[in-house]
């Protein structure tokens, strides 16, 4: 007798059970979905597009405020920005000058079909921490404004609120502003790109 309750048991756990809409194969159905999904978030977009006016290479000019109320340092330097991972991130090696020493960094730069915004990373030669920022794009996205905030090793300052401002002028030049949120925002870097 016990043997007959454990079988129908196994049995009945065992049996396909049917979806609402009567299928007894729901895994196969929500996985092609659910791939479907992942494949269309996955897929460079008109976003991603507008960041093809920053590809390419560049001479750039730098200013940096020490003083908001003074004159900035200014100083120049080069970048090179490519895609990368079939068009879904622009990533730009830049070659520069700080406090009179060459330095390289490298930003990765996309747009995150789910979210709905733009995200940038910022690394370099001369420090250990990452910058990390995401917004939103303005004027058909020939203006981008990201948020985010860094540390300083100088000041020994942390999470410090930064606002980035990438401009497109037109196909041959670009902007790149930073304002410090804690100094009201207060512009303390532009960088001009000019097409090589």
């Amino acid at each position: 007798m016990k043997t007959d309750v454990d079988e129908r048991e196994t049995t009945t756990t065992n049996r396909p059970r049917p979806t609402a809409a009567g299928s007894t194969r729901p895994d196969l159905d929500q996985q092609e979905m659910i791939m479907k999904k992942m494949e269309a978030a996955g897929r460079p977009g008109p976003a991603h597009l507008a960041l093809n006016a920053l590809a390419g290479n560049w001479k750039a000019e730098v200013k940096c405020w020490h003083d908001p109320a003074g004159a900035p340092e200014i100083t120049h330097g080069t970048a090179k920005a490519h895609w990368k991972l079939n068009g879904r991130f622009l990533e730009e090696e830049f070659h520069g000058m700080m406090m009179g020493k060459p330095f390289m960094g490298s930003t990765l730069l996309g747009y995150d079909n789910t979210k709905q915004t733009f995200n940038s990373v910022w690394v370099s030669d001369t420090q250990t921490s990452m910058f990390t920022s995401e917004g939103k794009g303005d004027s058909g996205n020939r203006v981008i404004m990201l948020e985010g905030k860094v540390s300083c090793a100088a000041t020994g300052r942390k999470d410090v609120p930064m606002k980035t401002v990438l401009r497109v002028i037109g196909p041959d030049k670009h902007t790149l502003e930073m304002f410090d949120g804690s100094q009201g925002n207060a512009k303390v870097m532009e960088i001009t790109y000019t097409r090589q």
